[in-house]
């Protein structure tokens, strides 16, 4: 199958994380063409949006760009994060007790290597929140700044659950930019509900998963070394396959609300066994019922001018004032607030 046509799925990578990790390249005299002619790479792709290229050519491509410039972070940034520097990065968080220290540790090493973006570890209304803030200008274009954003918090996550030997959901992710042509591809990479034009790139995941333990050793850690970055950094994210079938039933069963015994059944699972493997996925049936409720209410709040009532009605709400409770209790205002604010 031509590399153009090839499907979106884990196995194709779009177009457009080519030409984000090339940006750096002229900085230092190469030419894209050279470095993609020796990963089998047509150059002719960048000028197809639809385009995918085989992930196993994606990640020859990240491997030849960090050999050639002894920059694992492809020059997008004001200096050079040299070869061996992910490596200590992992050996200052592999000690940590819980994935909370060591997404610390992580955010702490990346302020002393990295000048240009500050990583931070928040919690706010029941969620964990990784932050990127941007510092000062990179040292290149448009497309270097999406990659550098999609890069670090690829490499962070991945990292964070590789340490805790478990999928680690993201529920949602908000980028500091426009939608990139490849933003389709950010549900598959990040999170199930991706957003932009933010202030700064937040990653929000379950409080819980701070608690969790790091059941990784130096043995661990020298085979992962083997791949790594690459191997995290390239694939999409392979988590939540279960809690995304769930909220496609959820979704499209609305207004009647389907309880869980009814959508494990409709799943060929028992309740029992549904409720432990979203547990092992970092969710909750009550979550992701939520997390449906939240996007449409966002979604016809901001996009339509359906009356409020109608809105709770199509939720599943017995009435409009446990929609009015709910709606305040995810985003801290009301529904009407909402509105008016988005209105502006």
């Amino acid at each position: 199958m031509p590399a153009h046509k090839l499907p979106r799925h884990h196995s194709s990578v779009a177009i457009g994380f080519v030409s984000g990790i090339l940006s750096g390249l002229p900085r230092f005299g190469w030419k894209p063409v050279e470095i993609l002619n020796r990963a089998g790479i047509a150059t002719s792709l960048l000028k197809d949006k639809h385009a995918r290229i085989p992930v196993t050519r994606y990640a020859a491509l990240y491997r030849l760009i960090t050999e050639q410039l002894d920059d694992e972070a492809f020059a997008l940034f004001s200096r050079p994060l040299r070869r061996g520097s992910f490596e200590f990065l992992c050996r200052g968080a592999l000690s940590a007790a819980t994935l909370e220290e060591a997404l610390q540790r992580i955010a702490r090493f990346l302020r002393i290597i990295l000048d240009d973006f500050a990583v931070d570890l928040e919690t706010t209304r029941g969620s964990a929140v990784l932050t990127i803030t941007q510092r000062q200008p990179l040292p290149v274009g448009k497309a270097g700044r999406v990659f550098a954003c999609e890069w670090l918090l690829r490499m962070i996550h991945g990292l964070a659950a590789w340490l805790v030997a478990r999928p680690l959901a993201l529920d949602e992710a908000a980028f500091p930019y426009p939608p990139p042509p490849h933003a389709a591809d950010y549900e598959l990479v990040f999170a199930p509900r991706c957003t932009f034009n933010a202030a700064r790139l937040e990653a929000r995941f379950s409080l819980d998963a701070l608690a969790l333990p790091i059941r990784r050793d130096e043995a661990a850690l020298r085979l992962f070394l083997i791949d790594a970055p690459a191997s995290i950094t390239t694939l999409y994210r392979r988590d939540r396959t279960l809690a995304t079938r769930v909220r496609a039933a959820l979704r499209a069963a609305l207004p009647e609300h389907r309880p869980l015994p009814e959508i494990a059944r409709s799943l060929f699972l028992s309740p029992r066994t549904l409720h432990r493997r979203l547990k092992e996925e970092g969710s909750s049936f009550q979550a992701i019922k939520d997390g449906v409720r939240r996007d449409l209410a966002i979604e016809w709040l901001s996009k339509t001018a359906r009356p409020l009532s109608s809105i709770a009605a199509d939720l599943g709400y017995a009435d409009a004032s446990a929609f009015y409770r709910a709606f305040a209790a995810w985003t801290g205002e009301g529904p009407r607030e909402y509105r008016r604010r988005n209105e502006r």
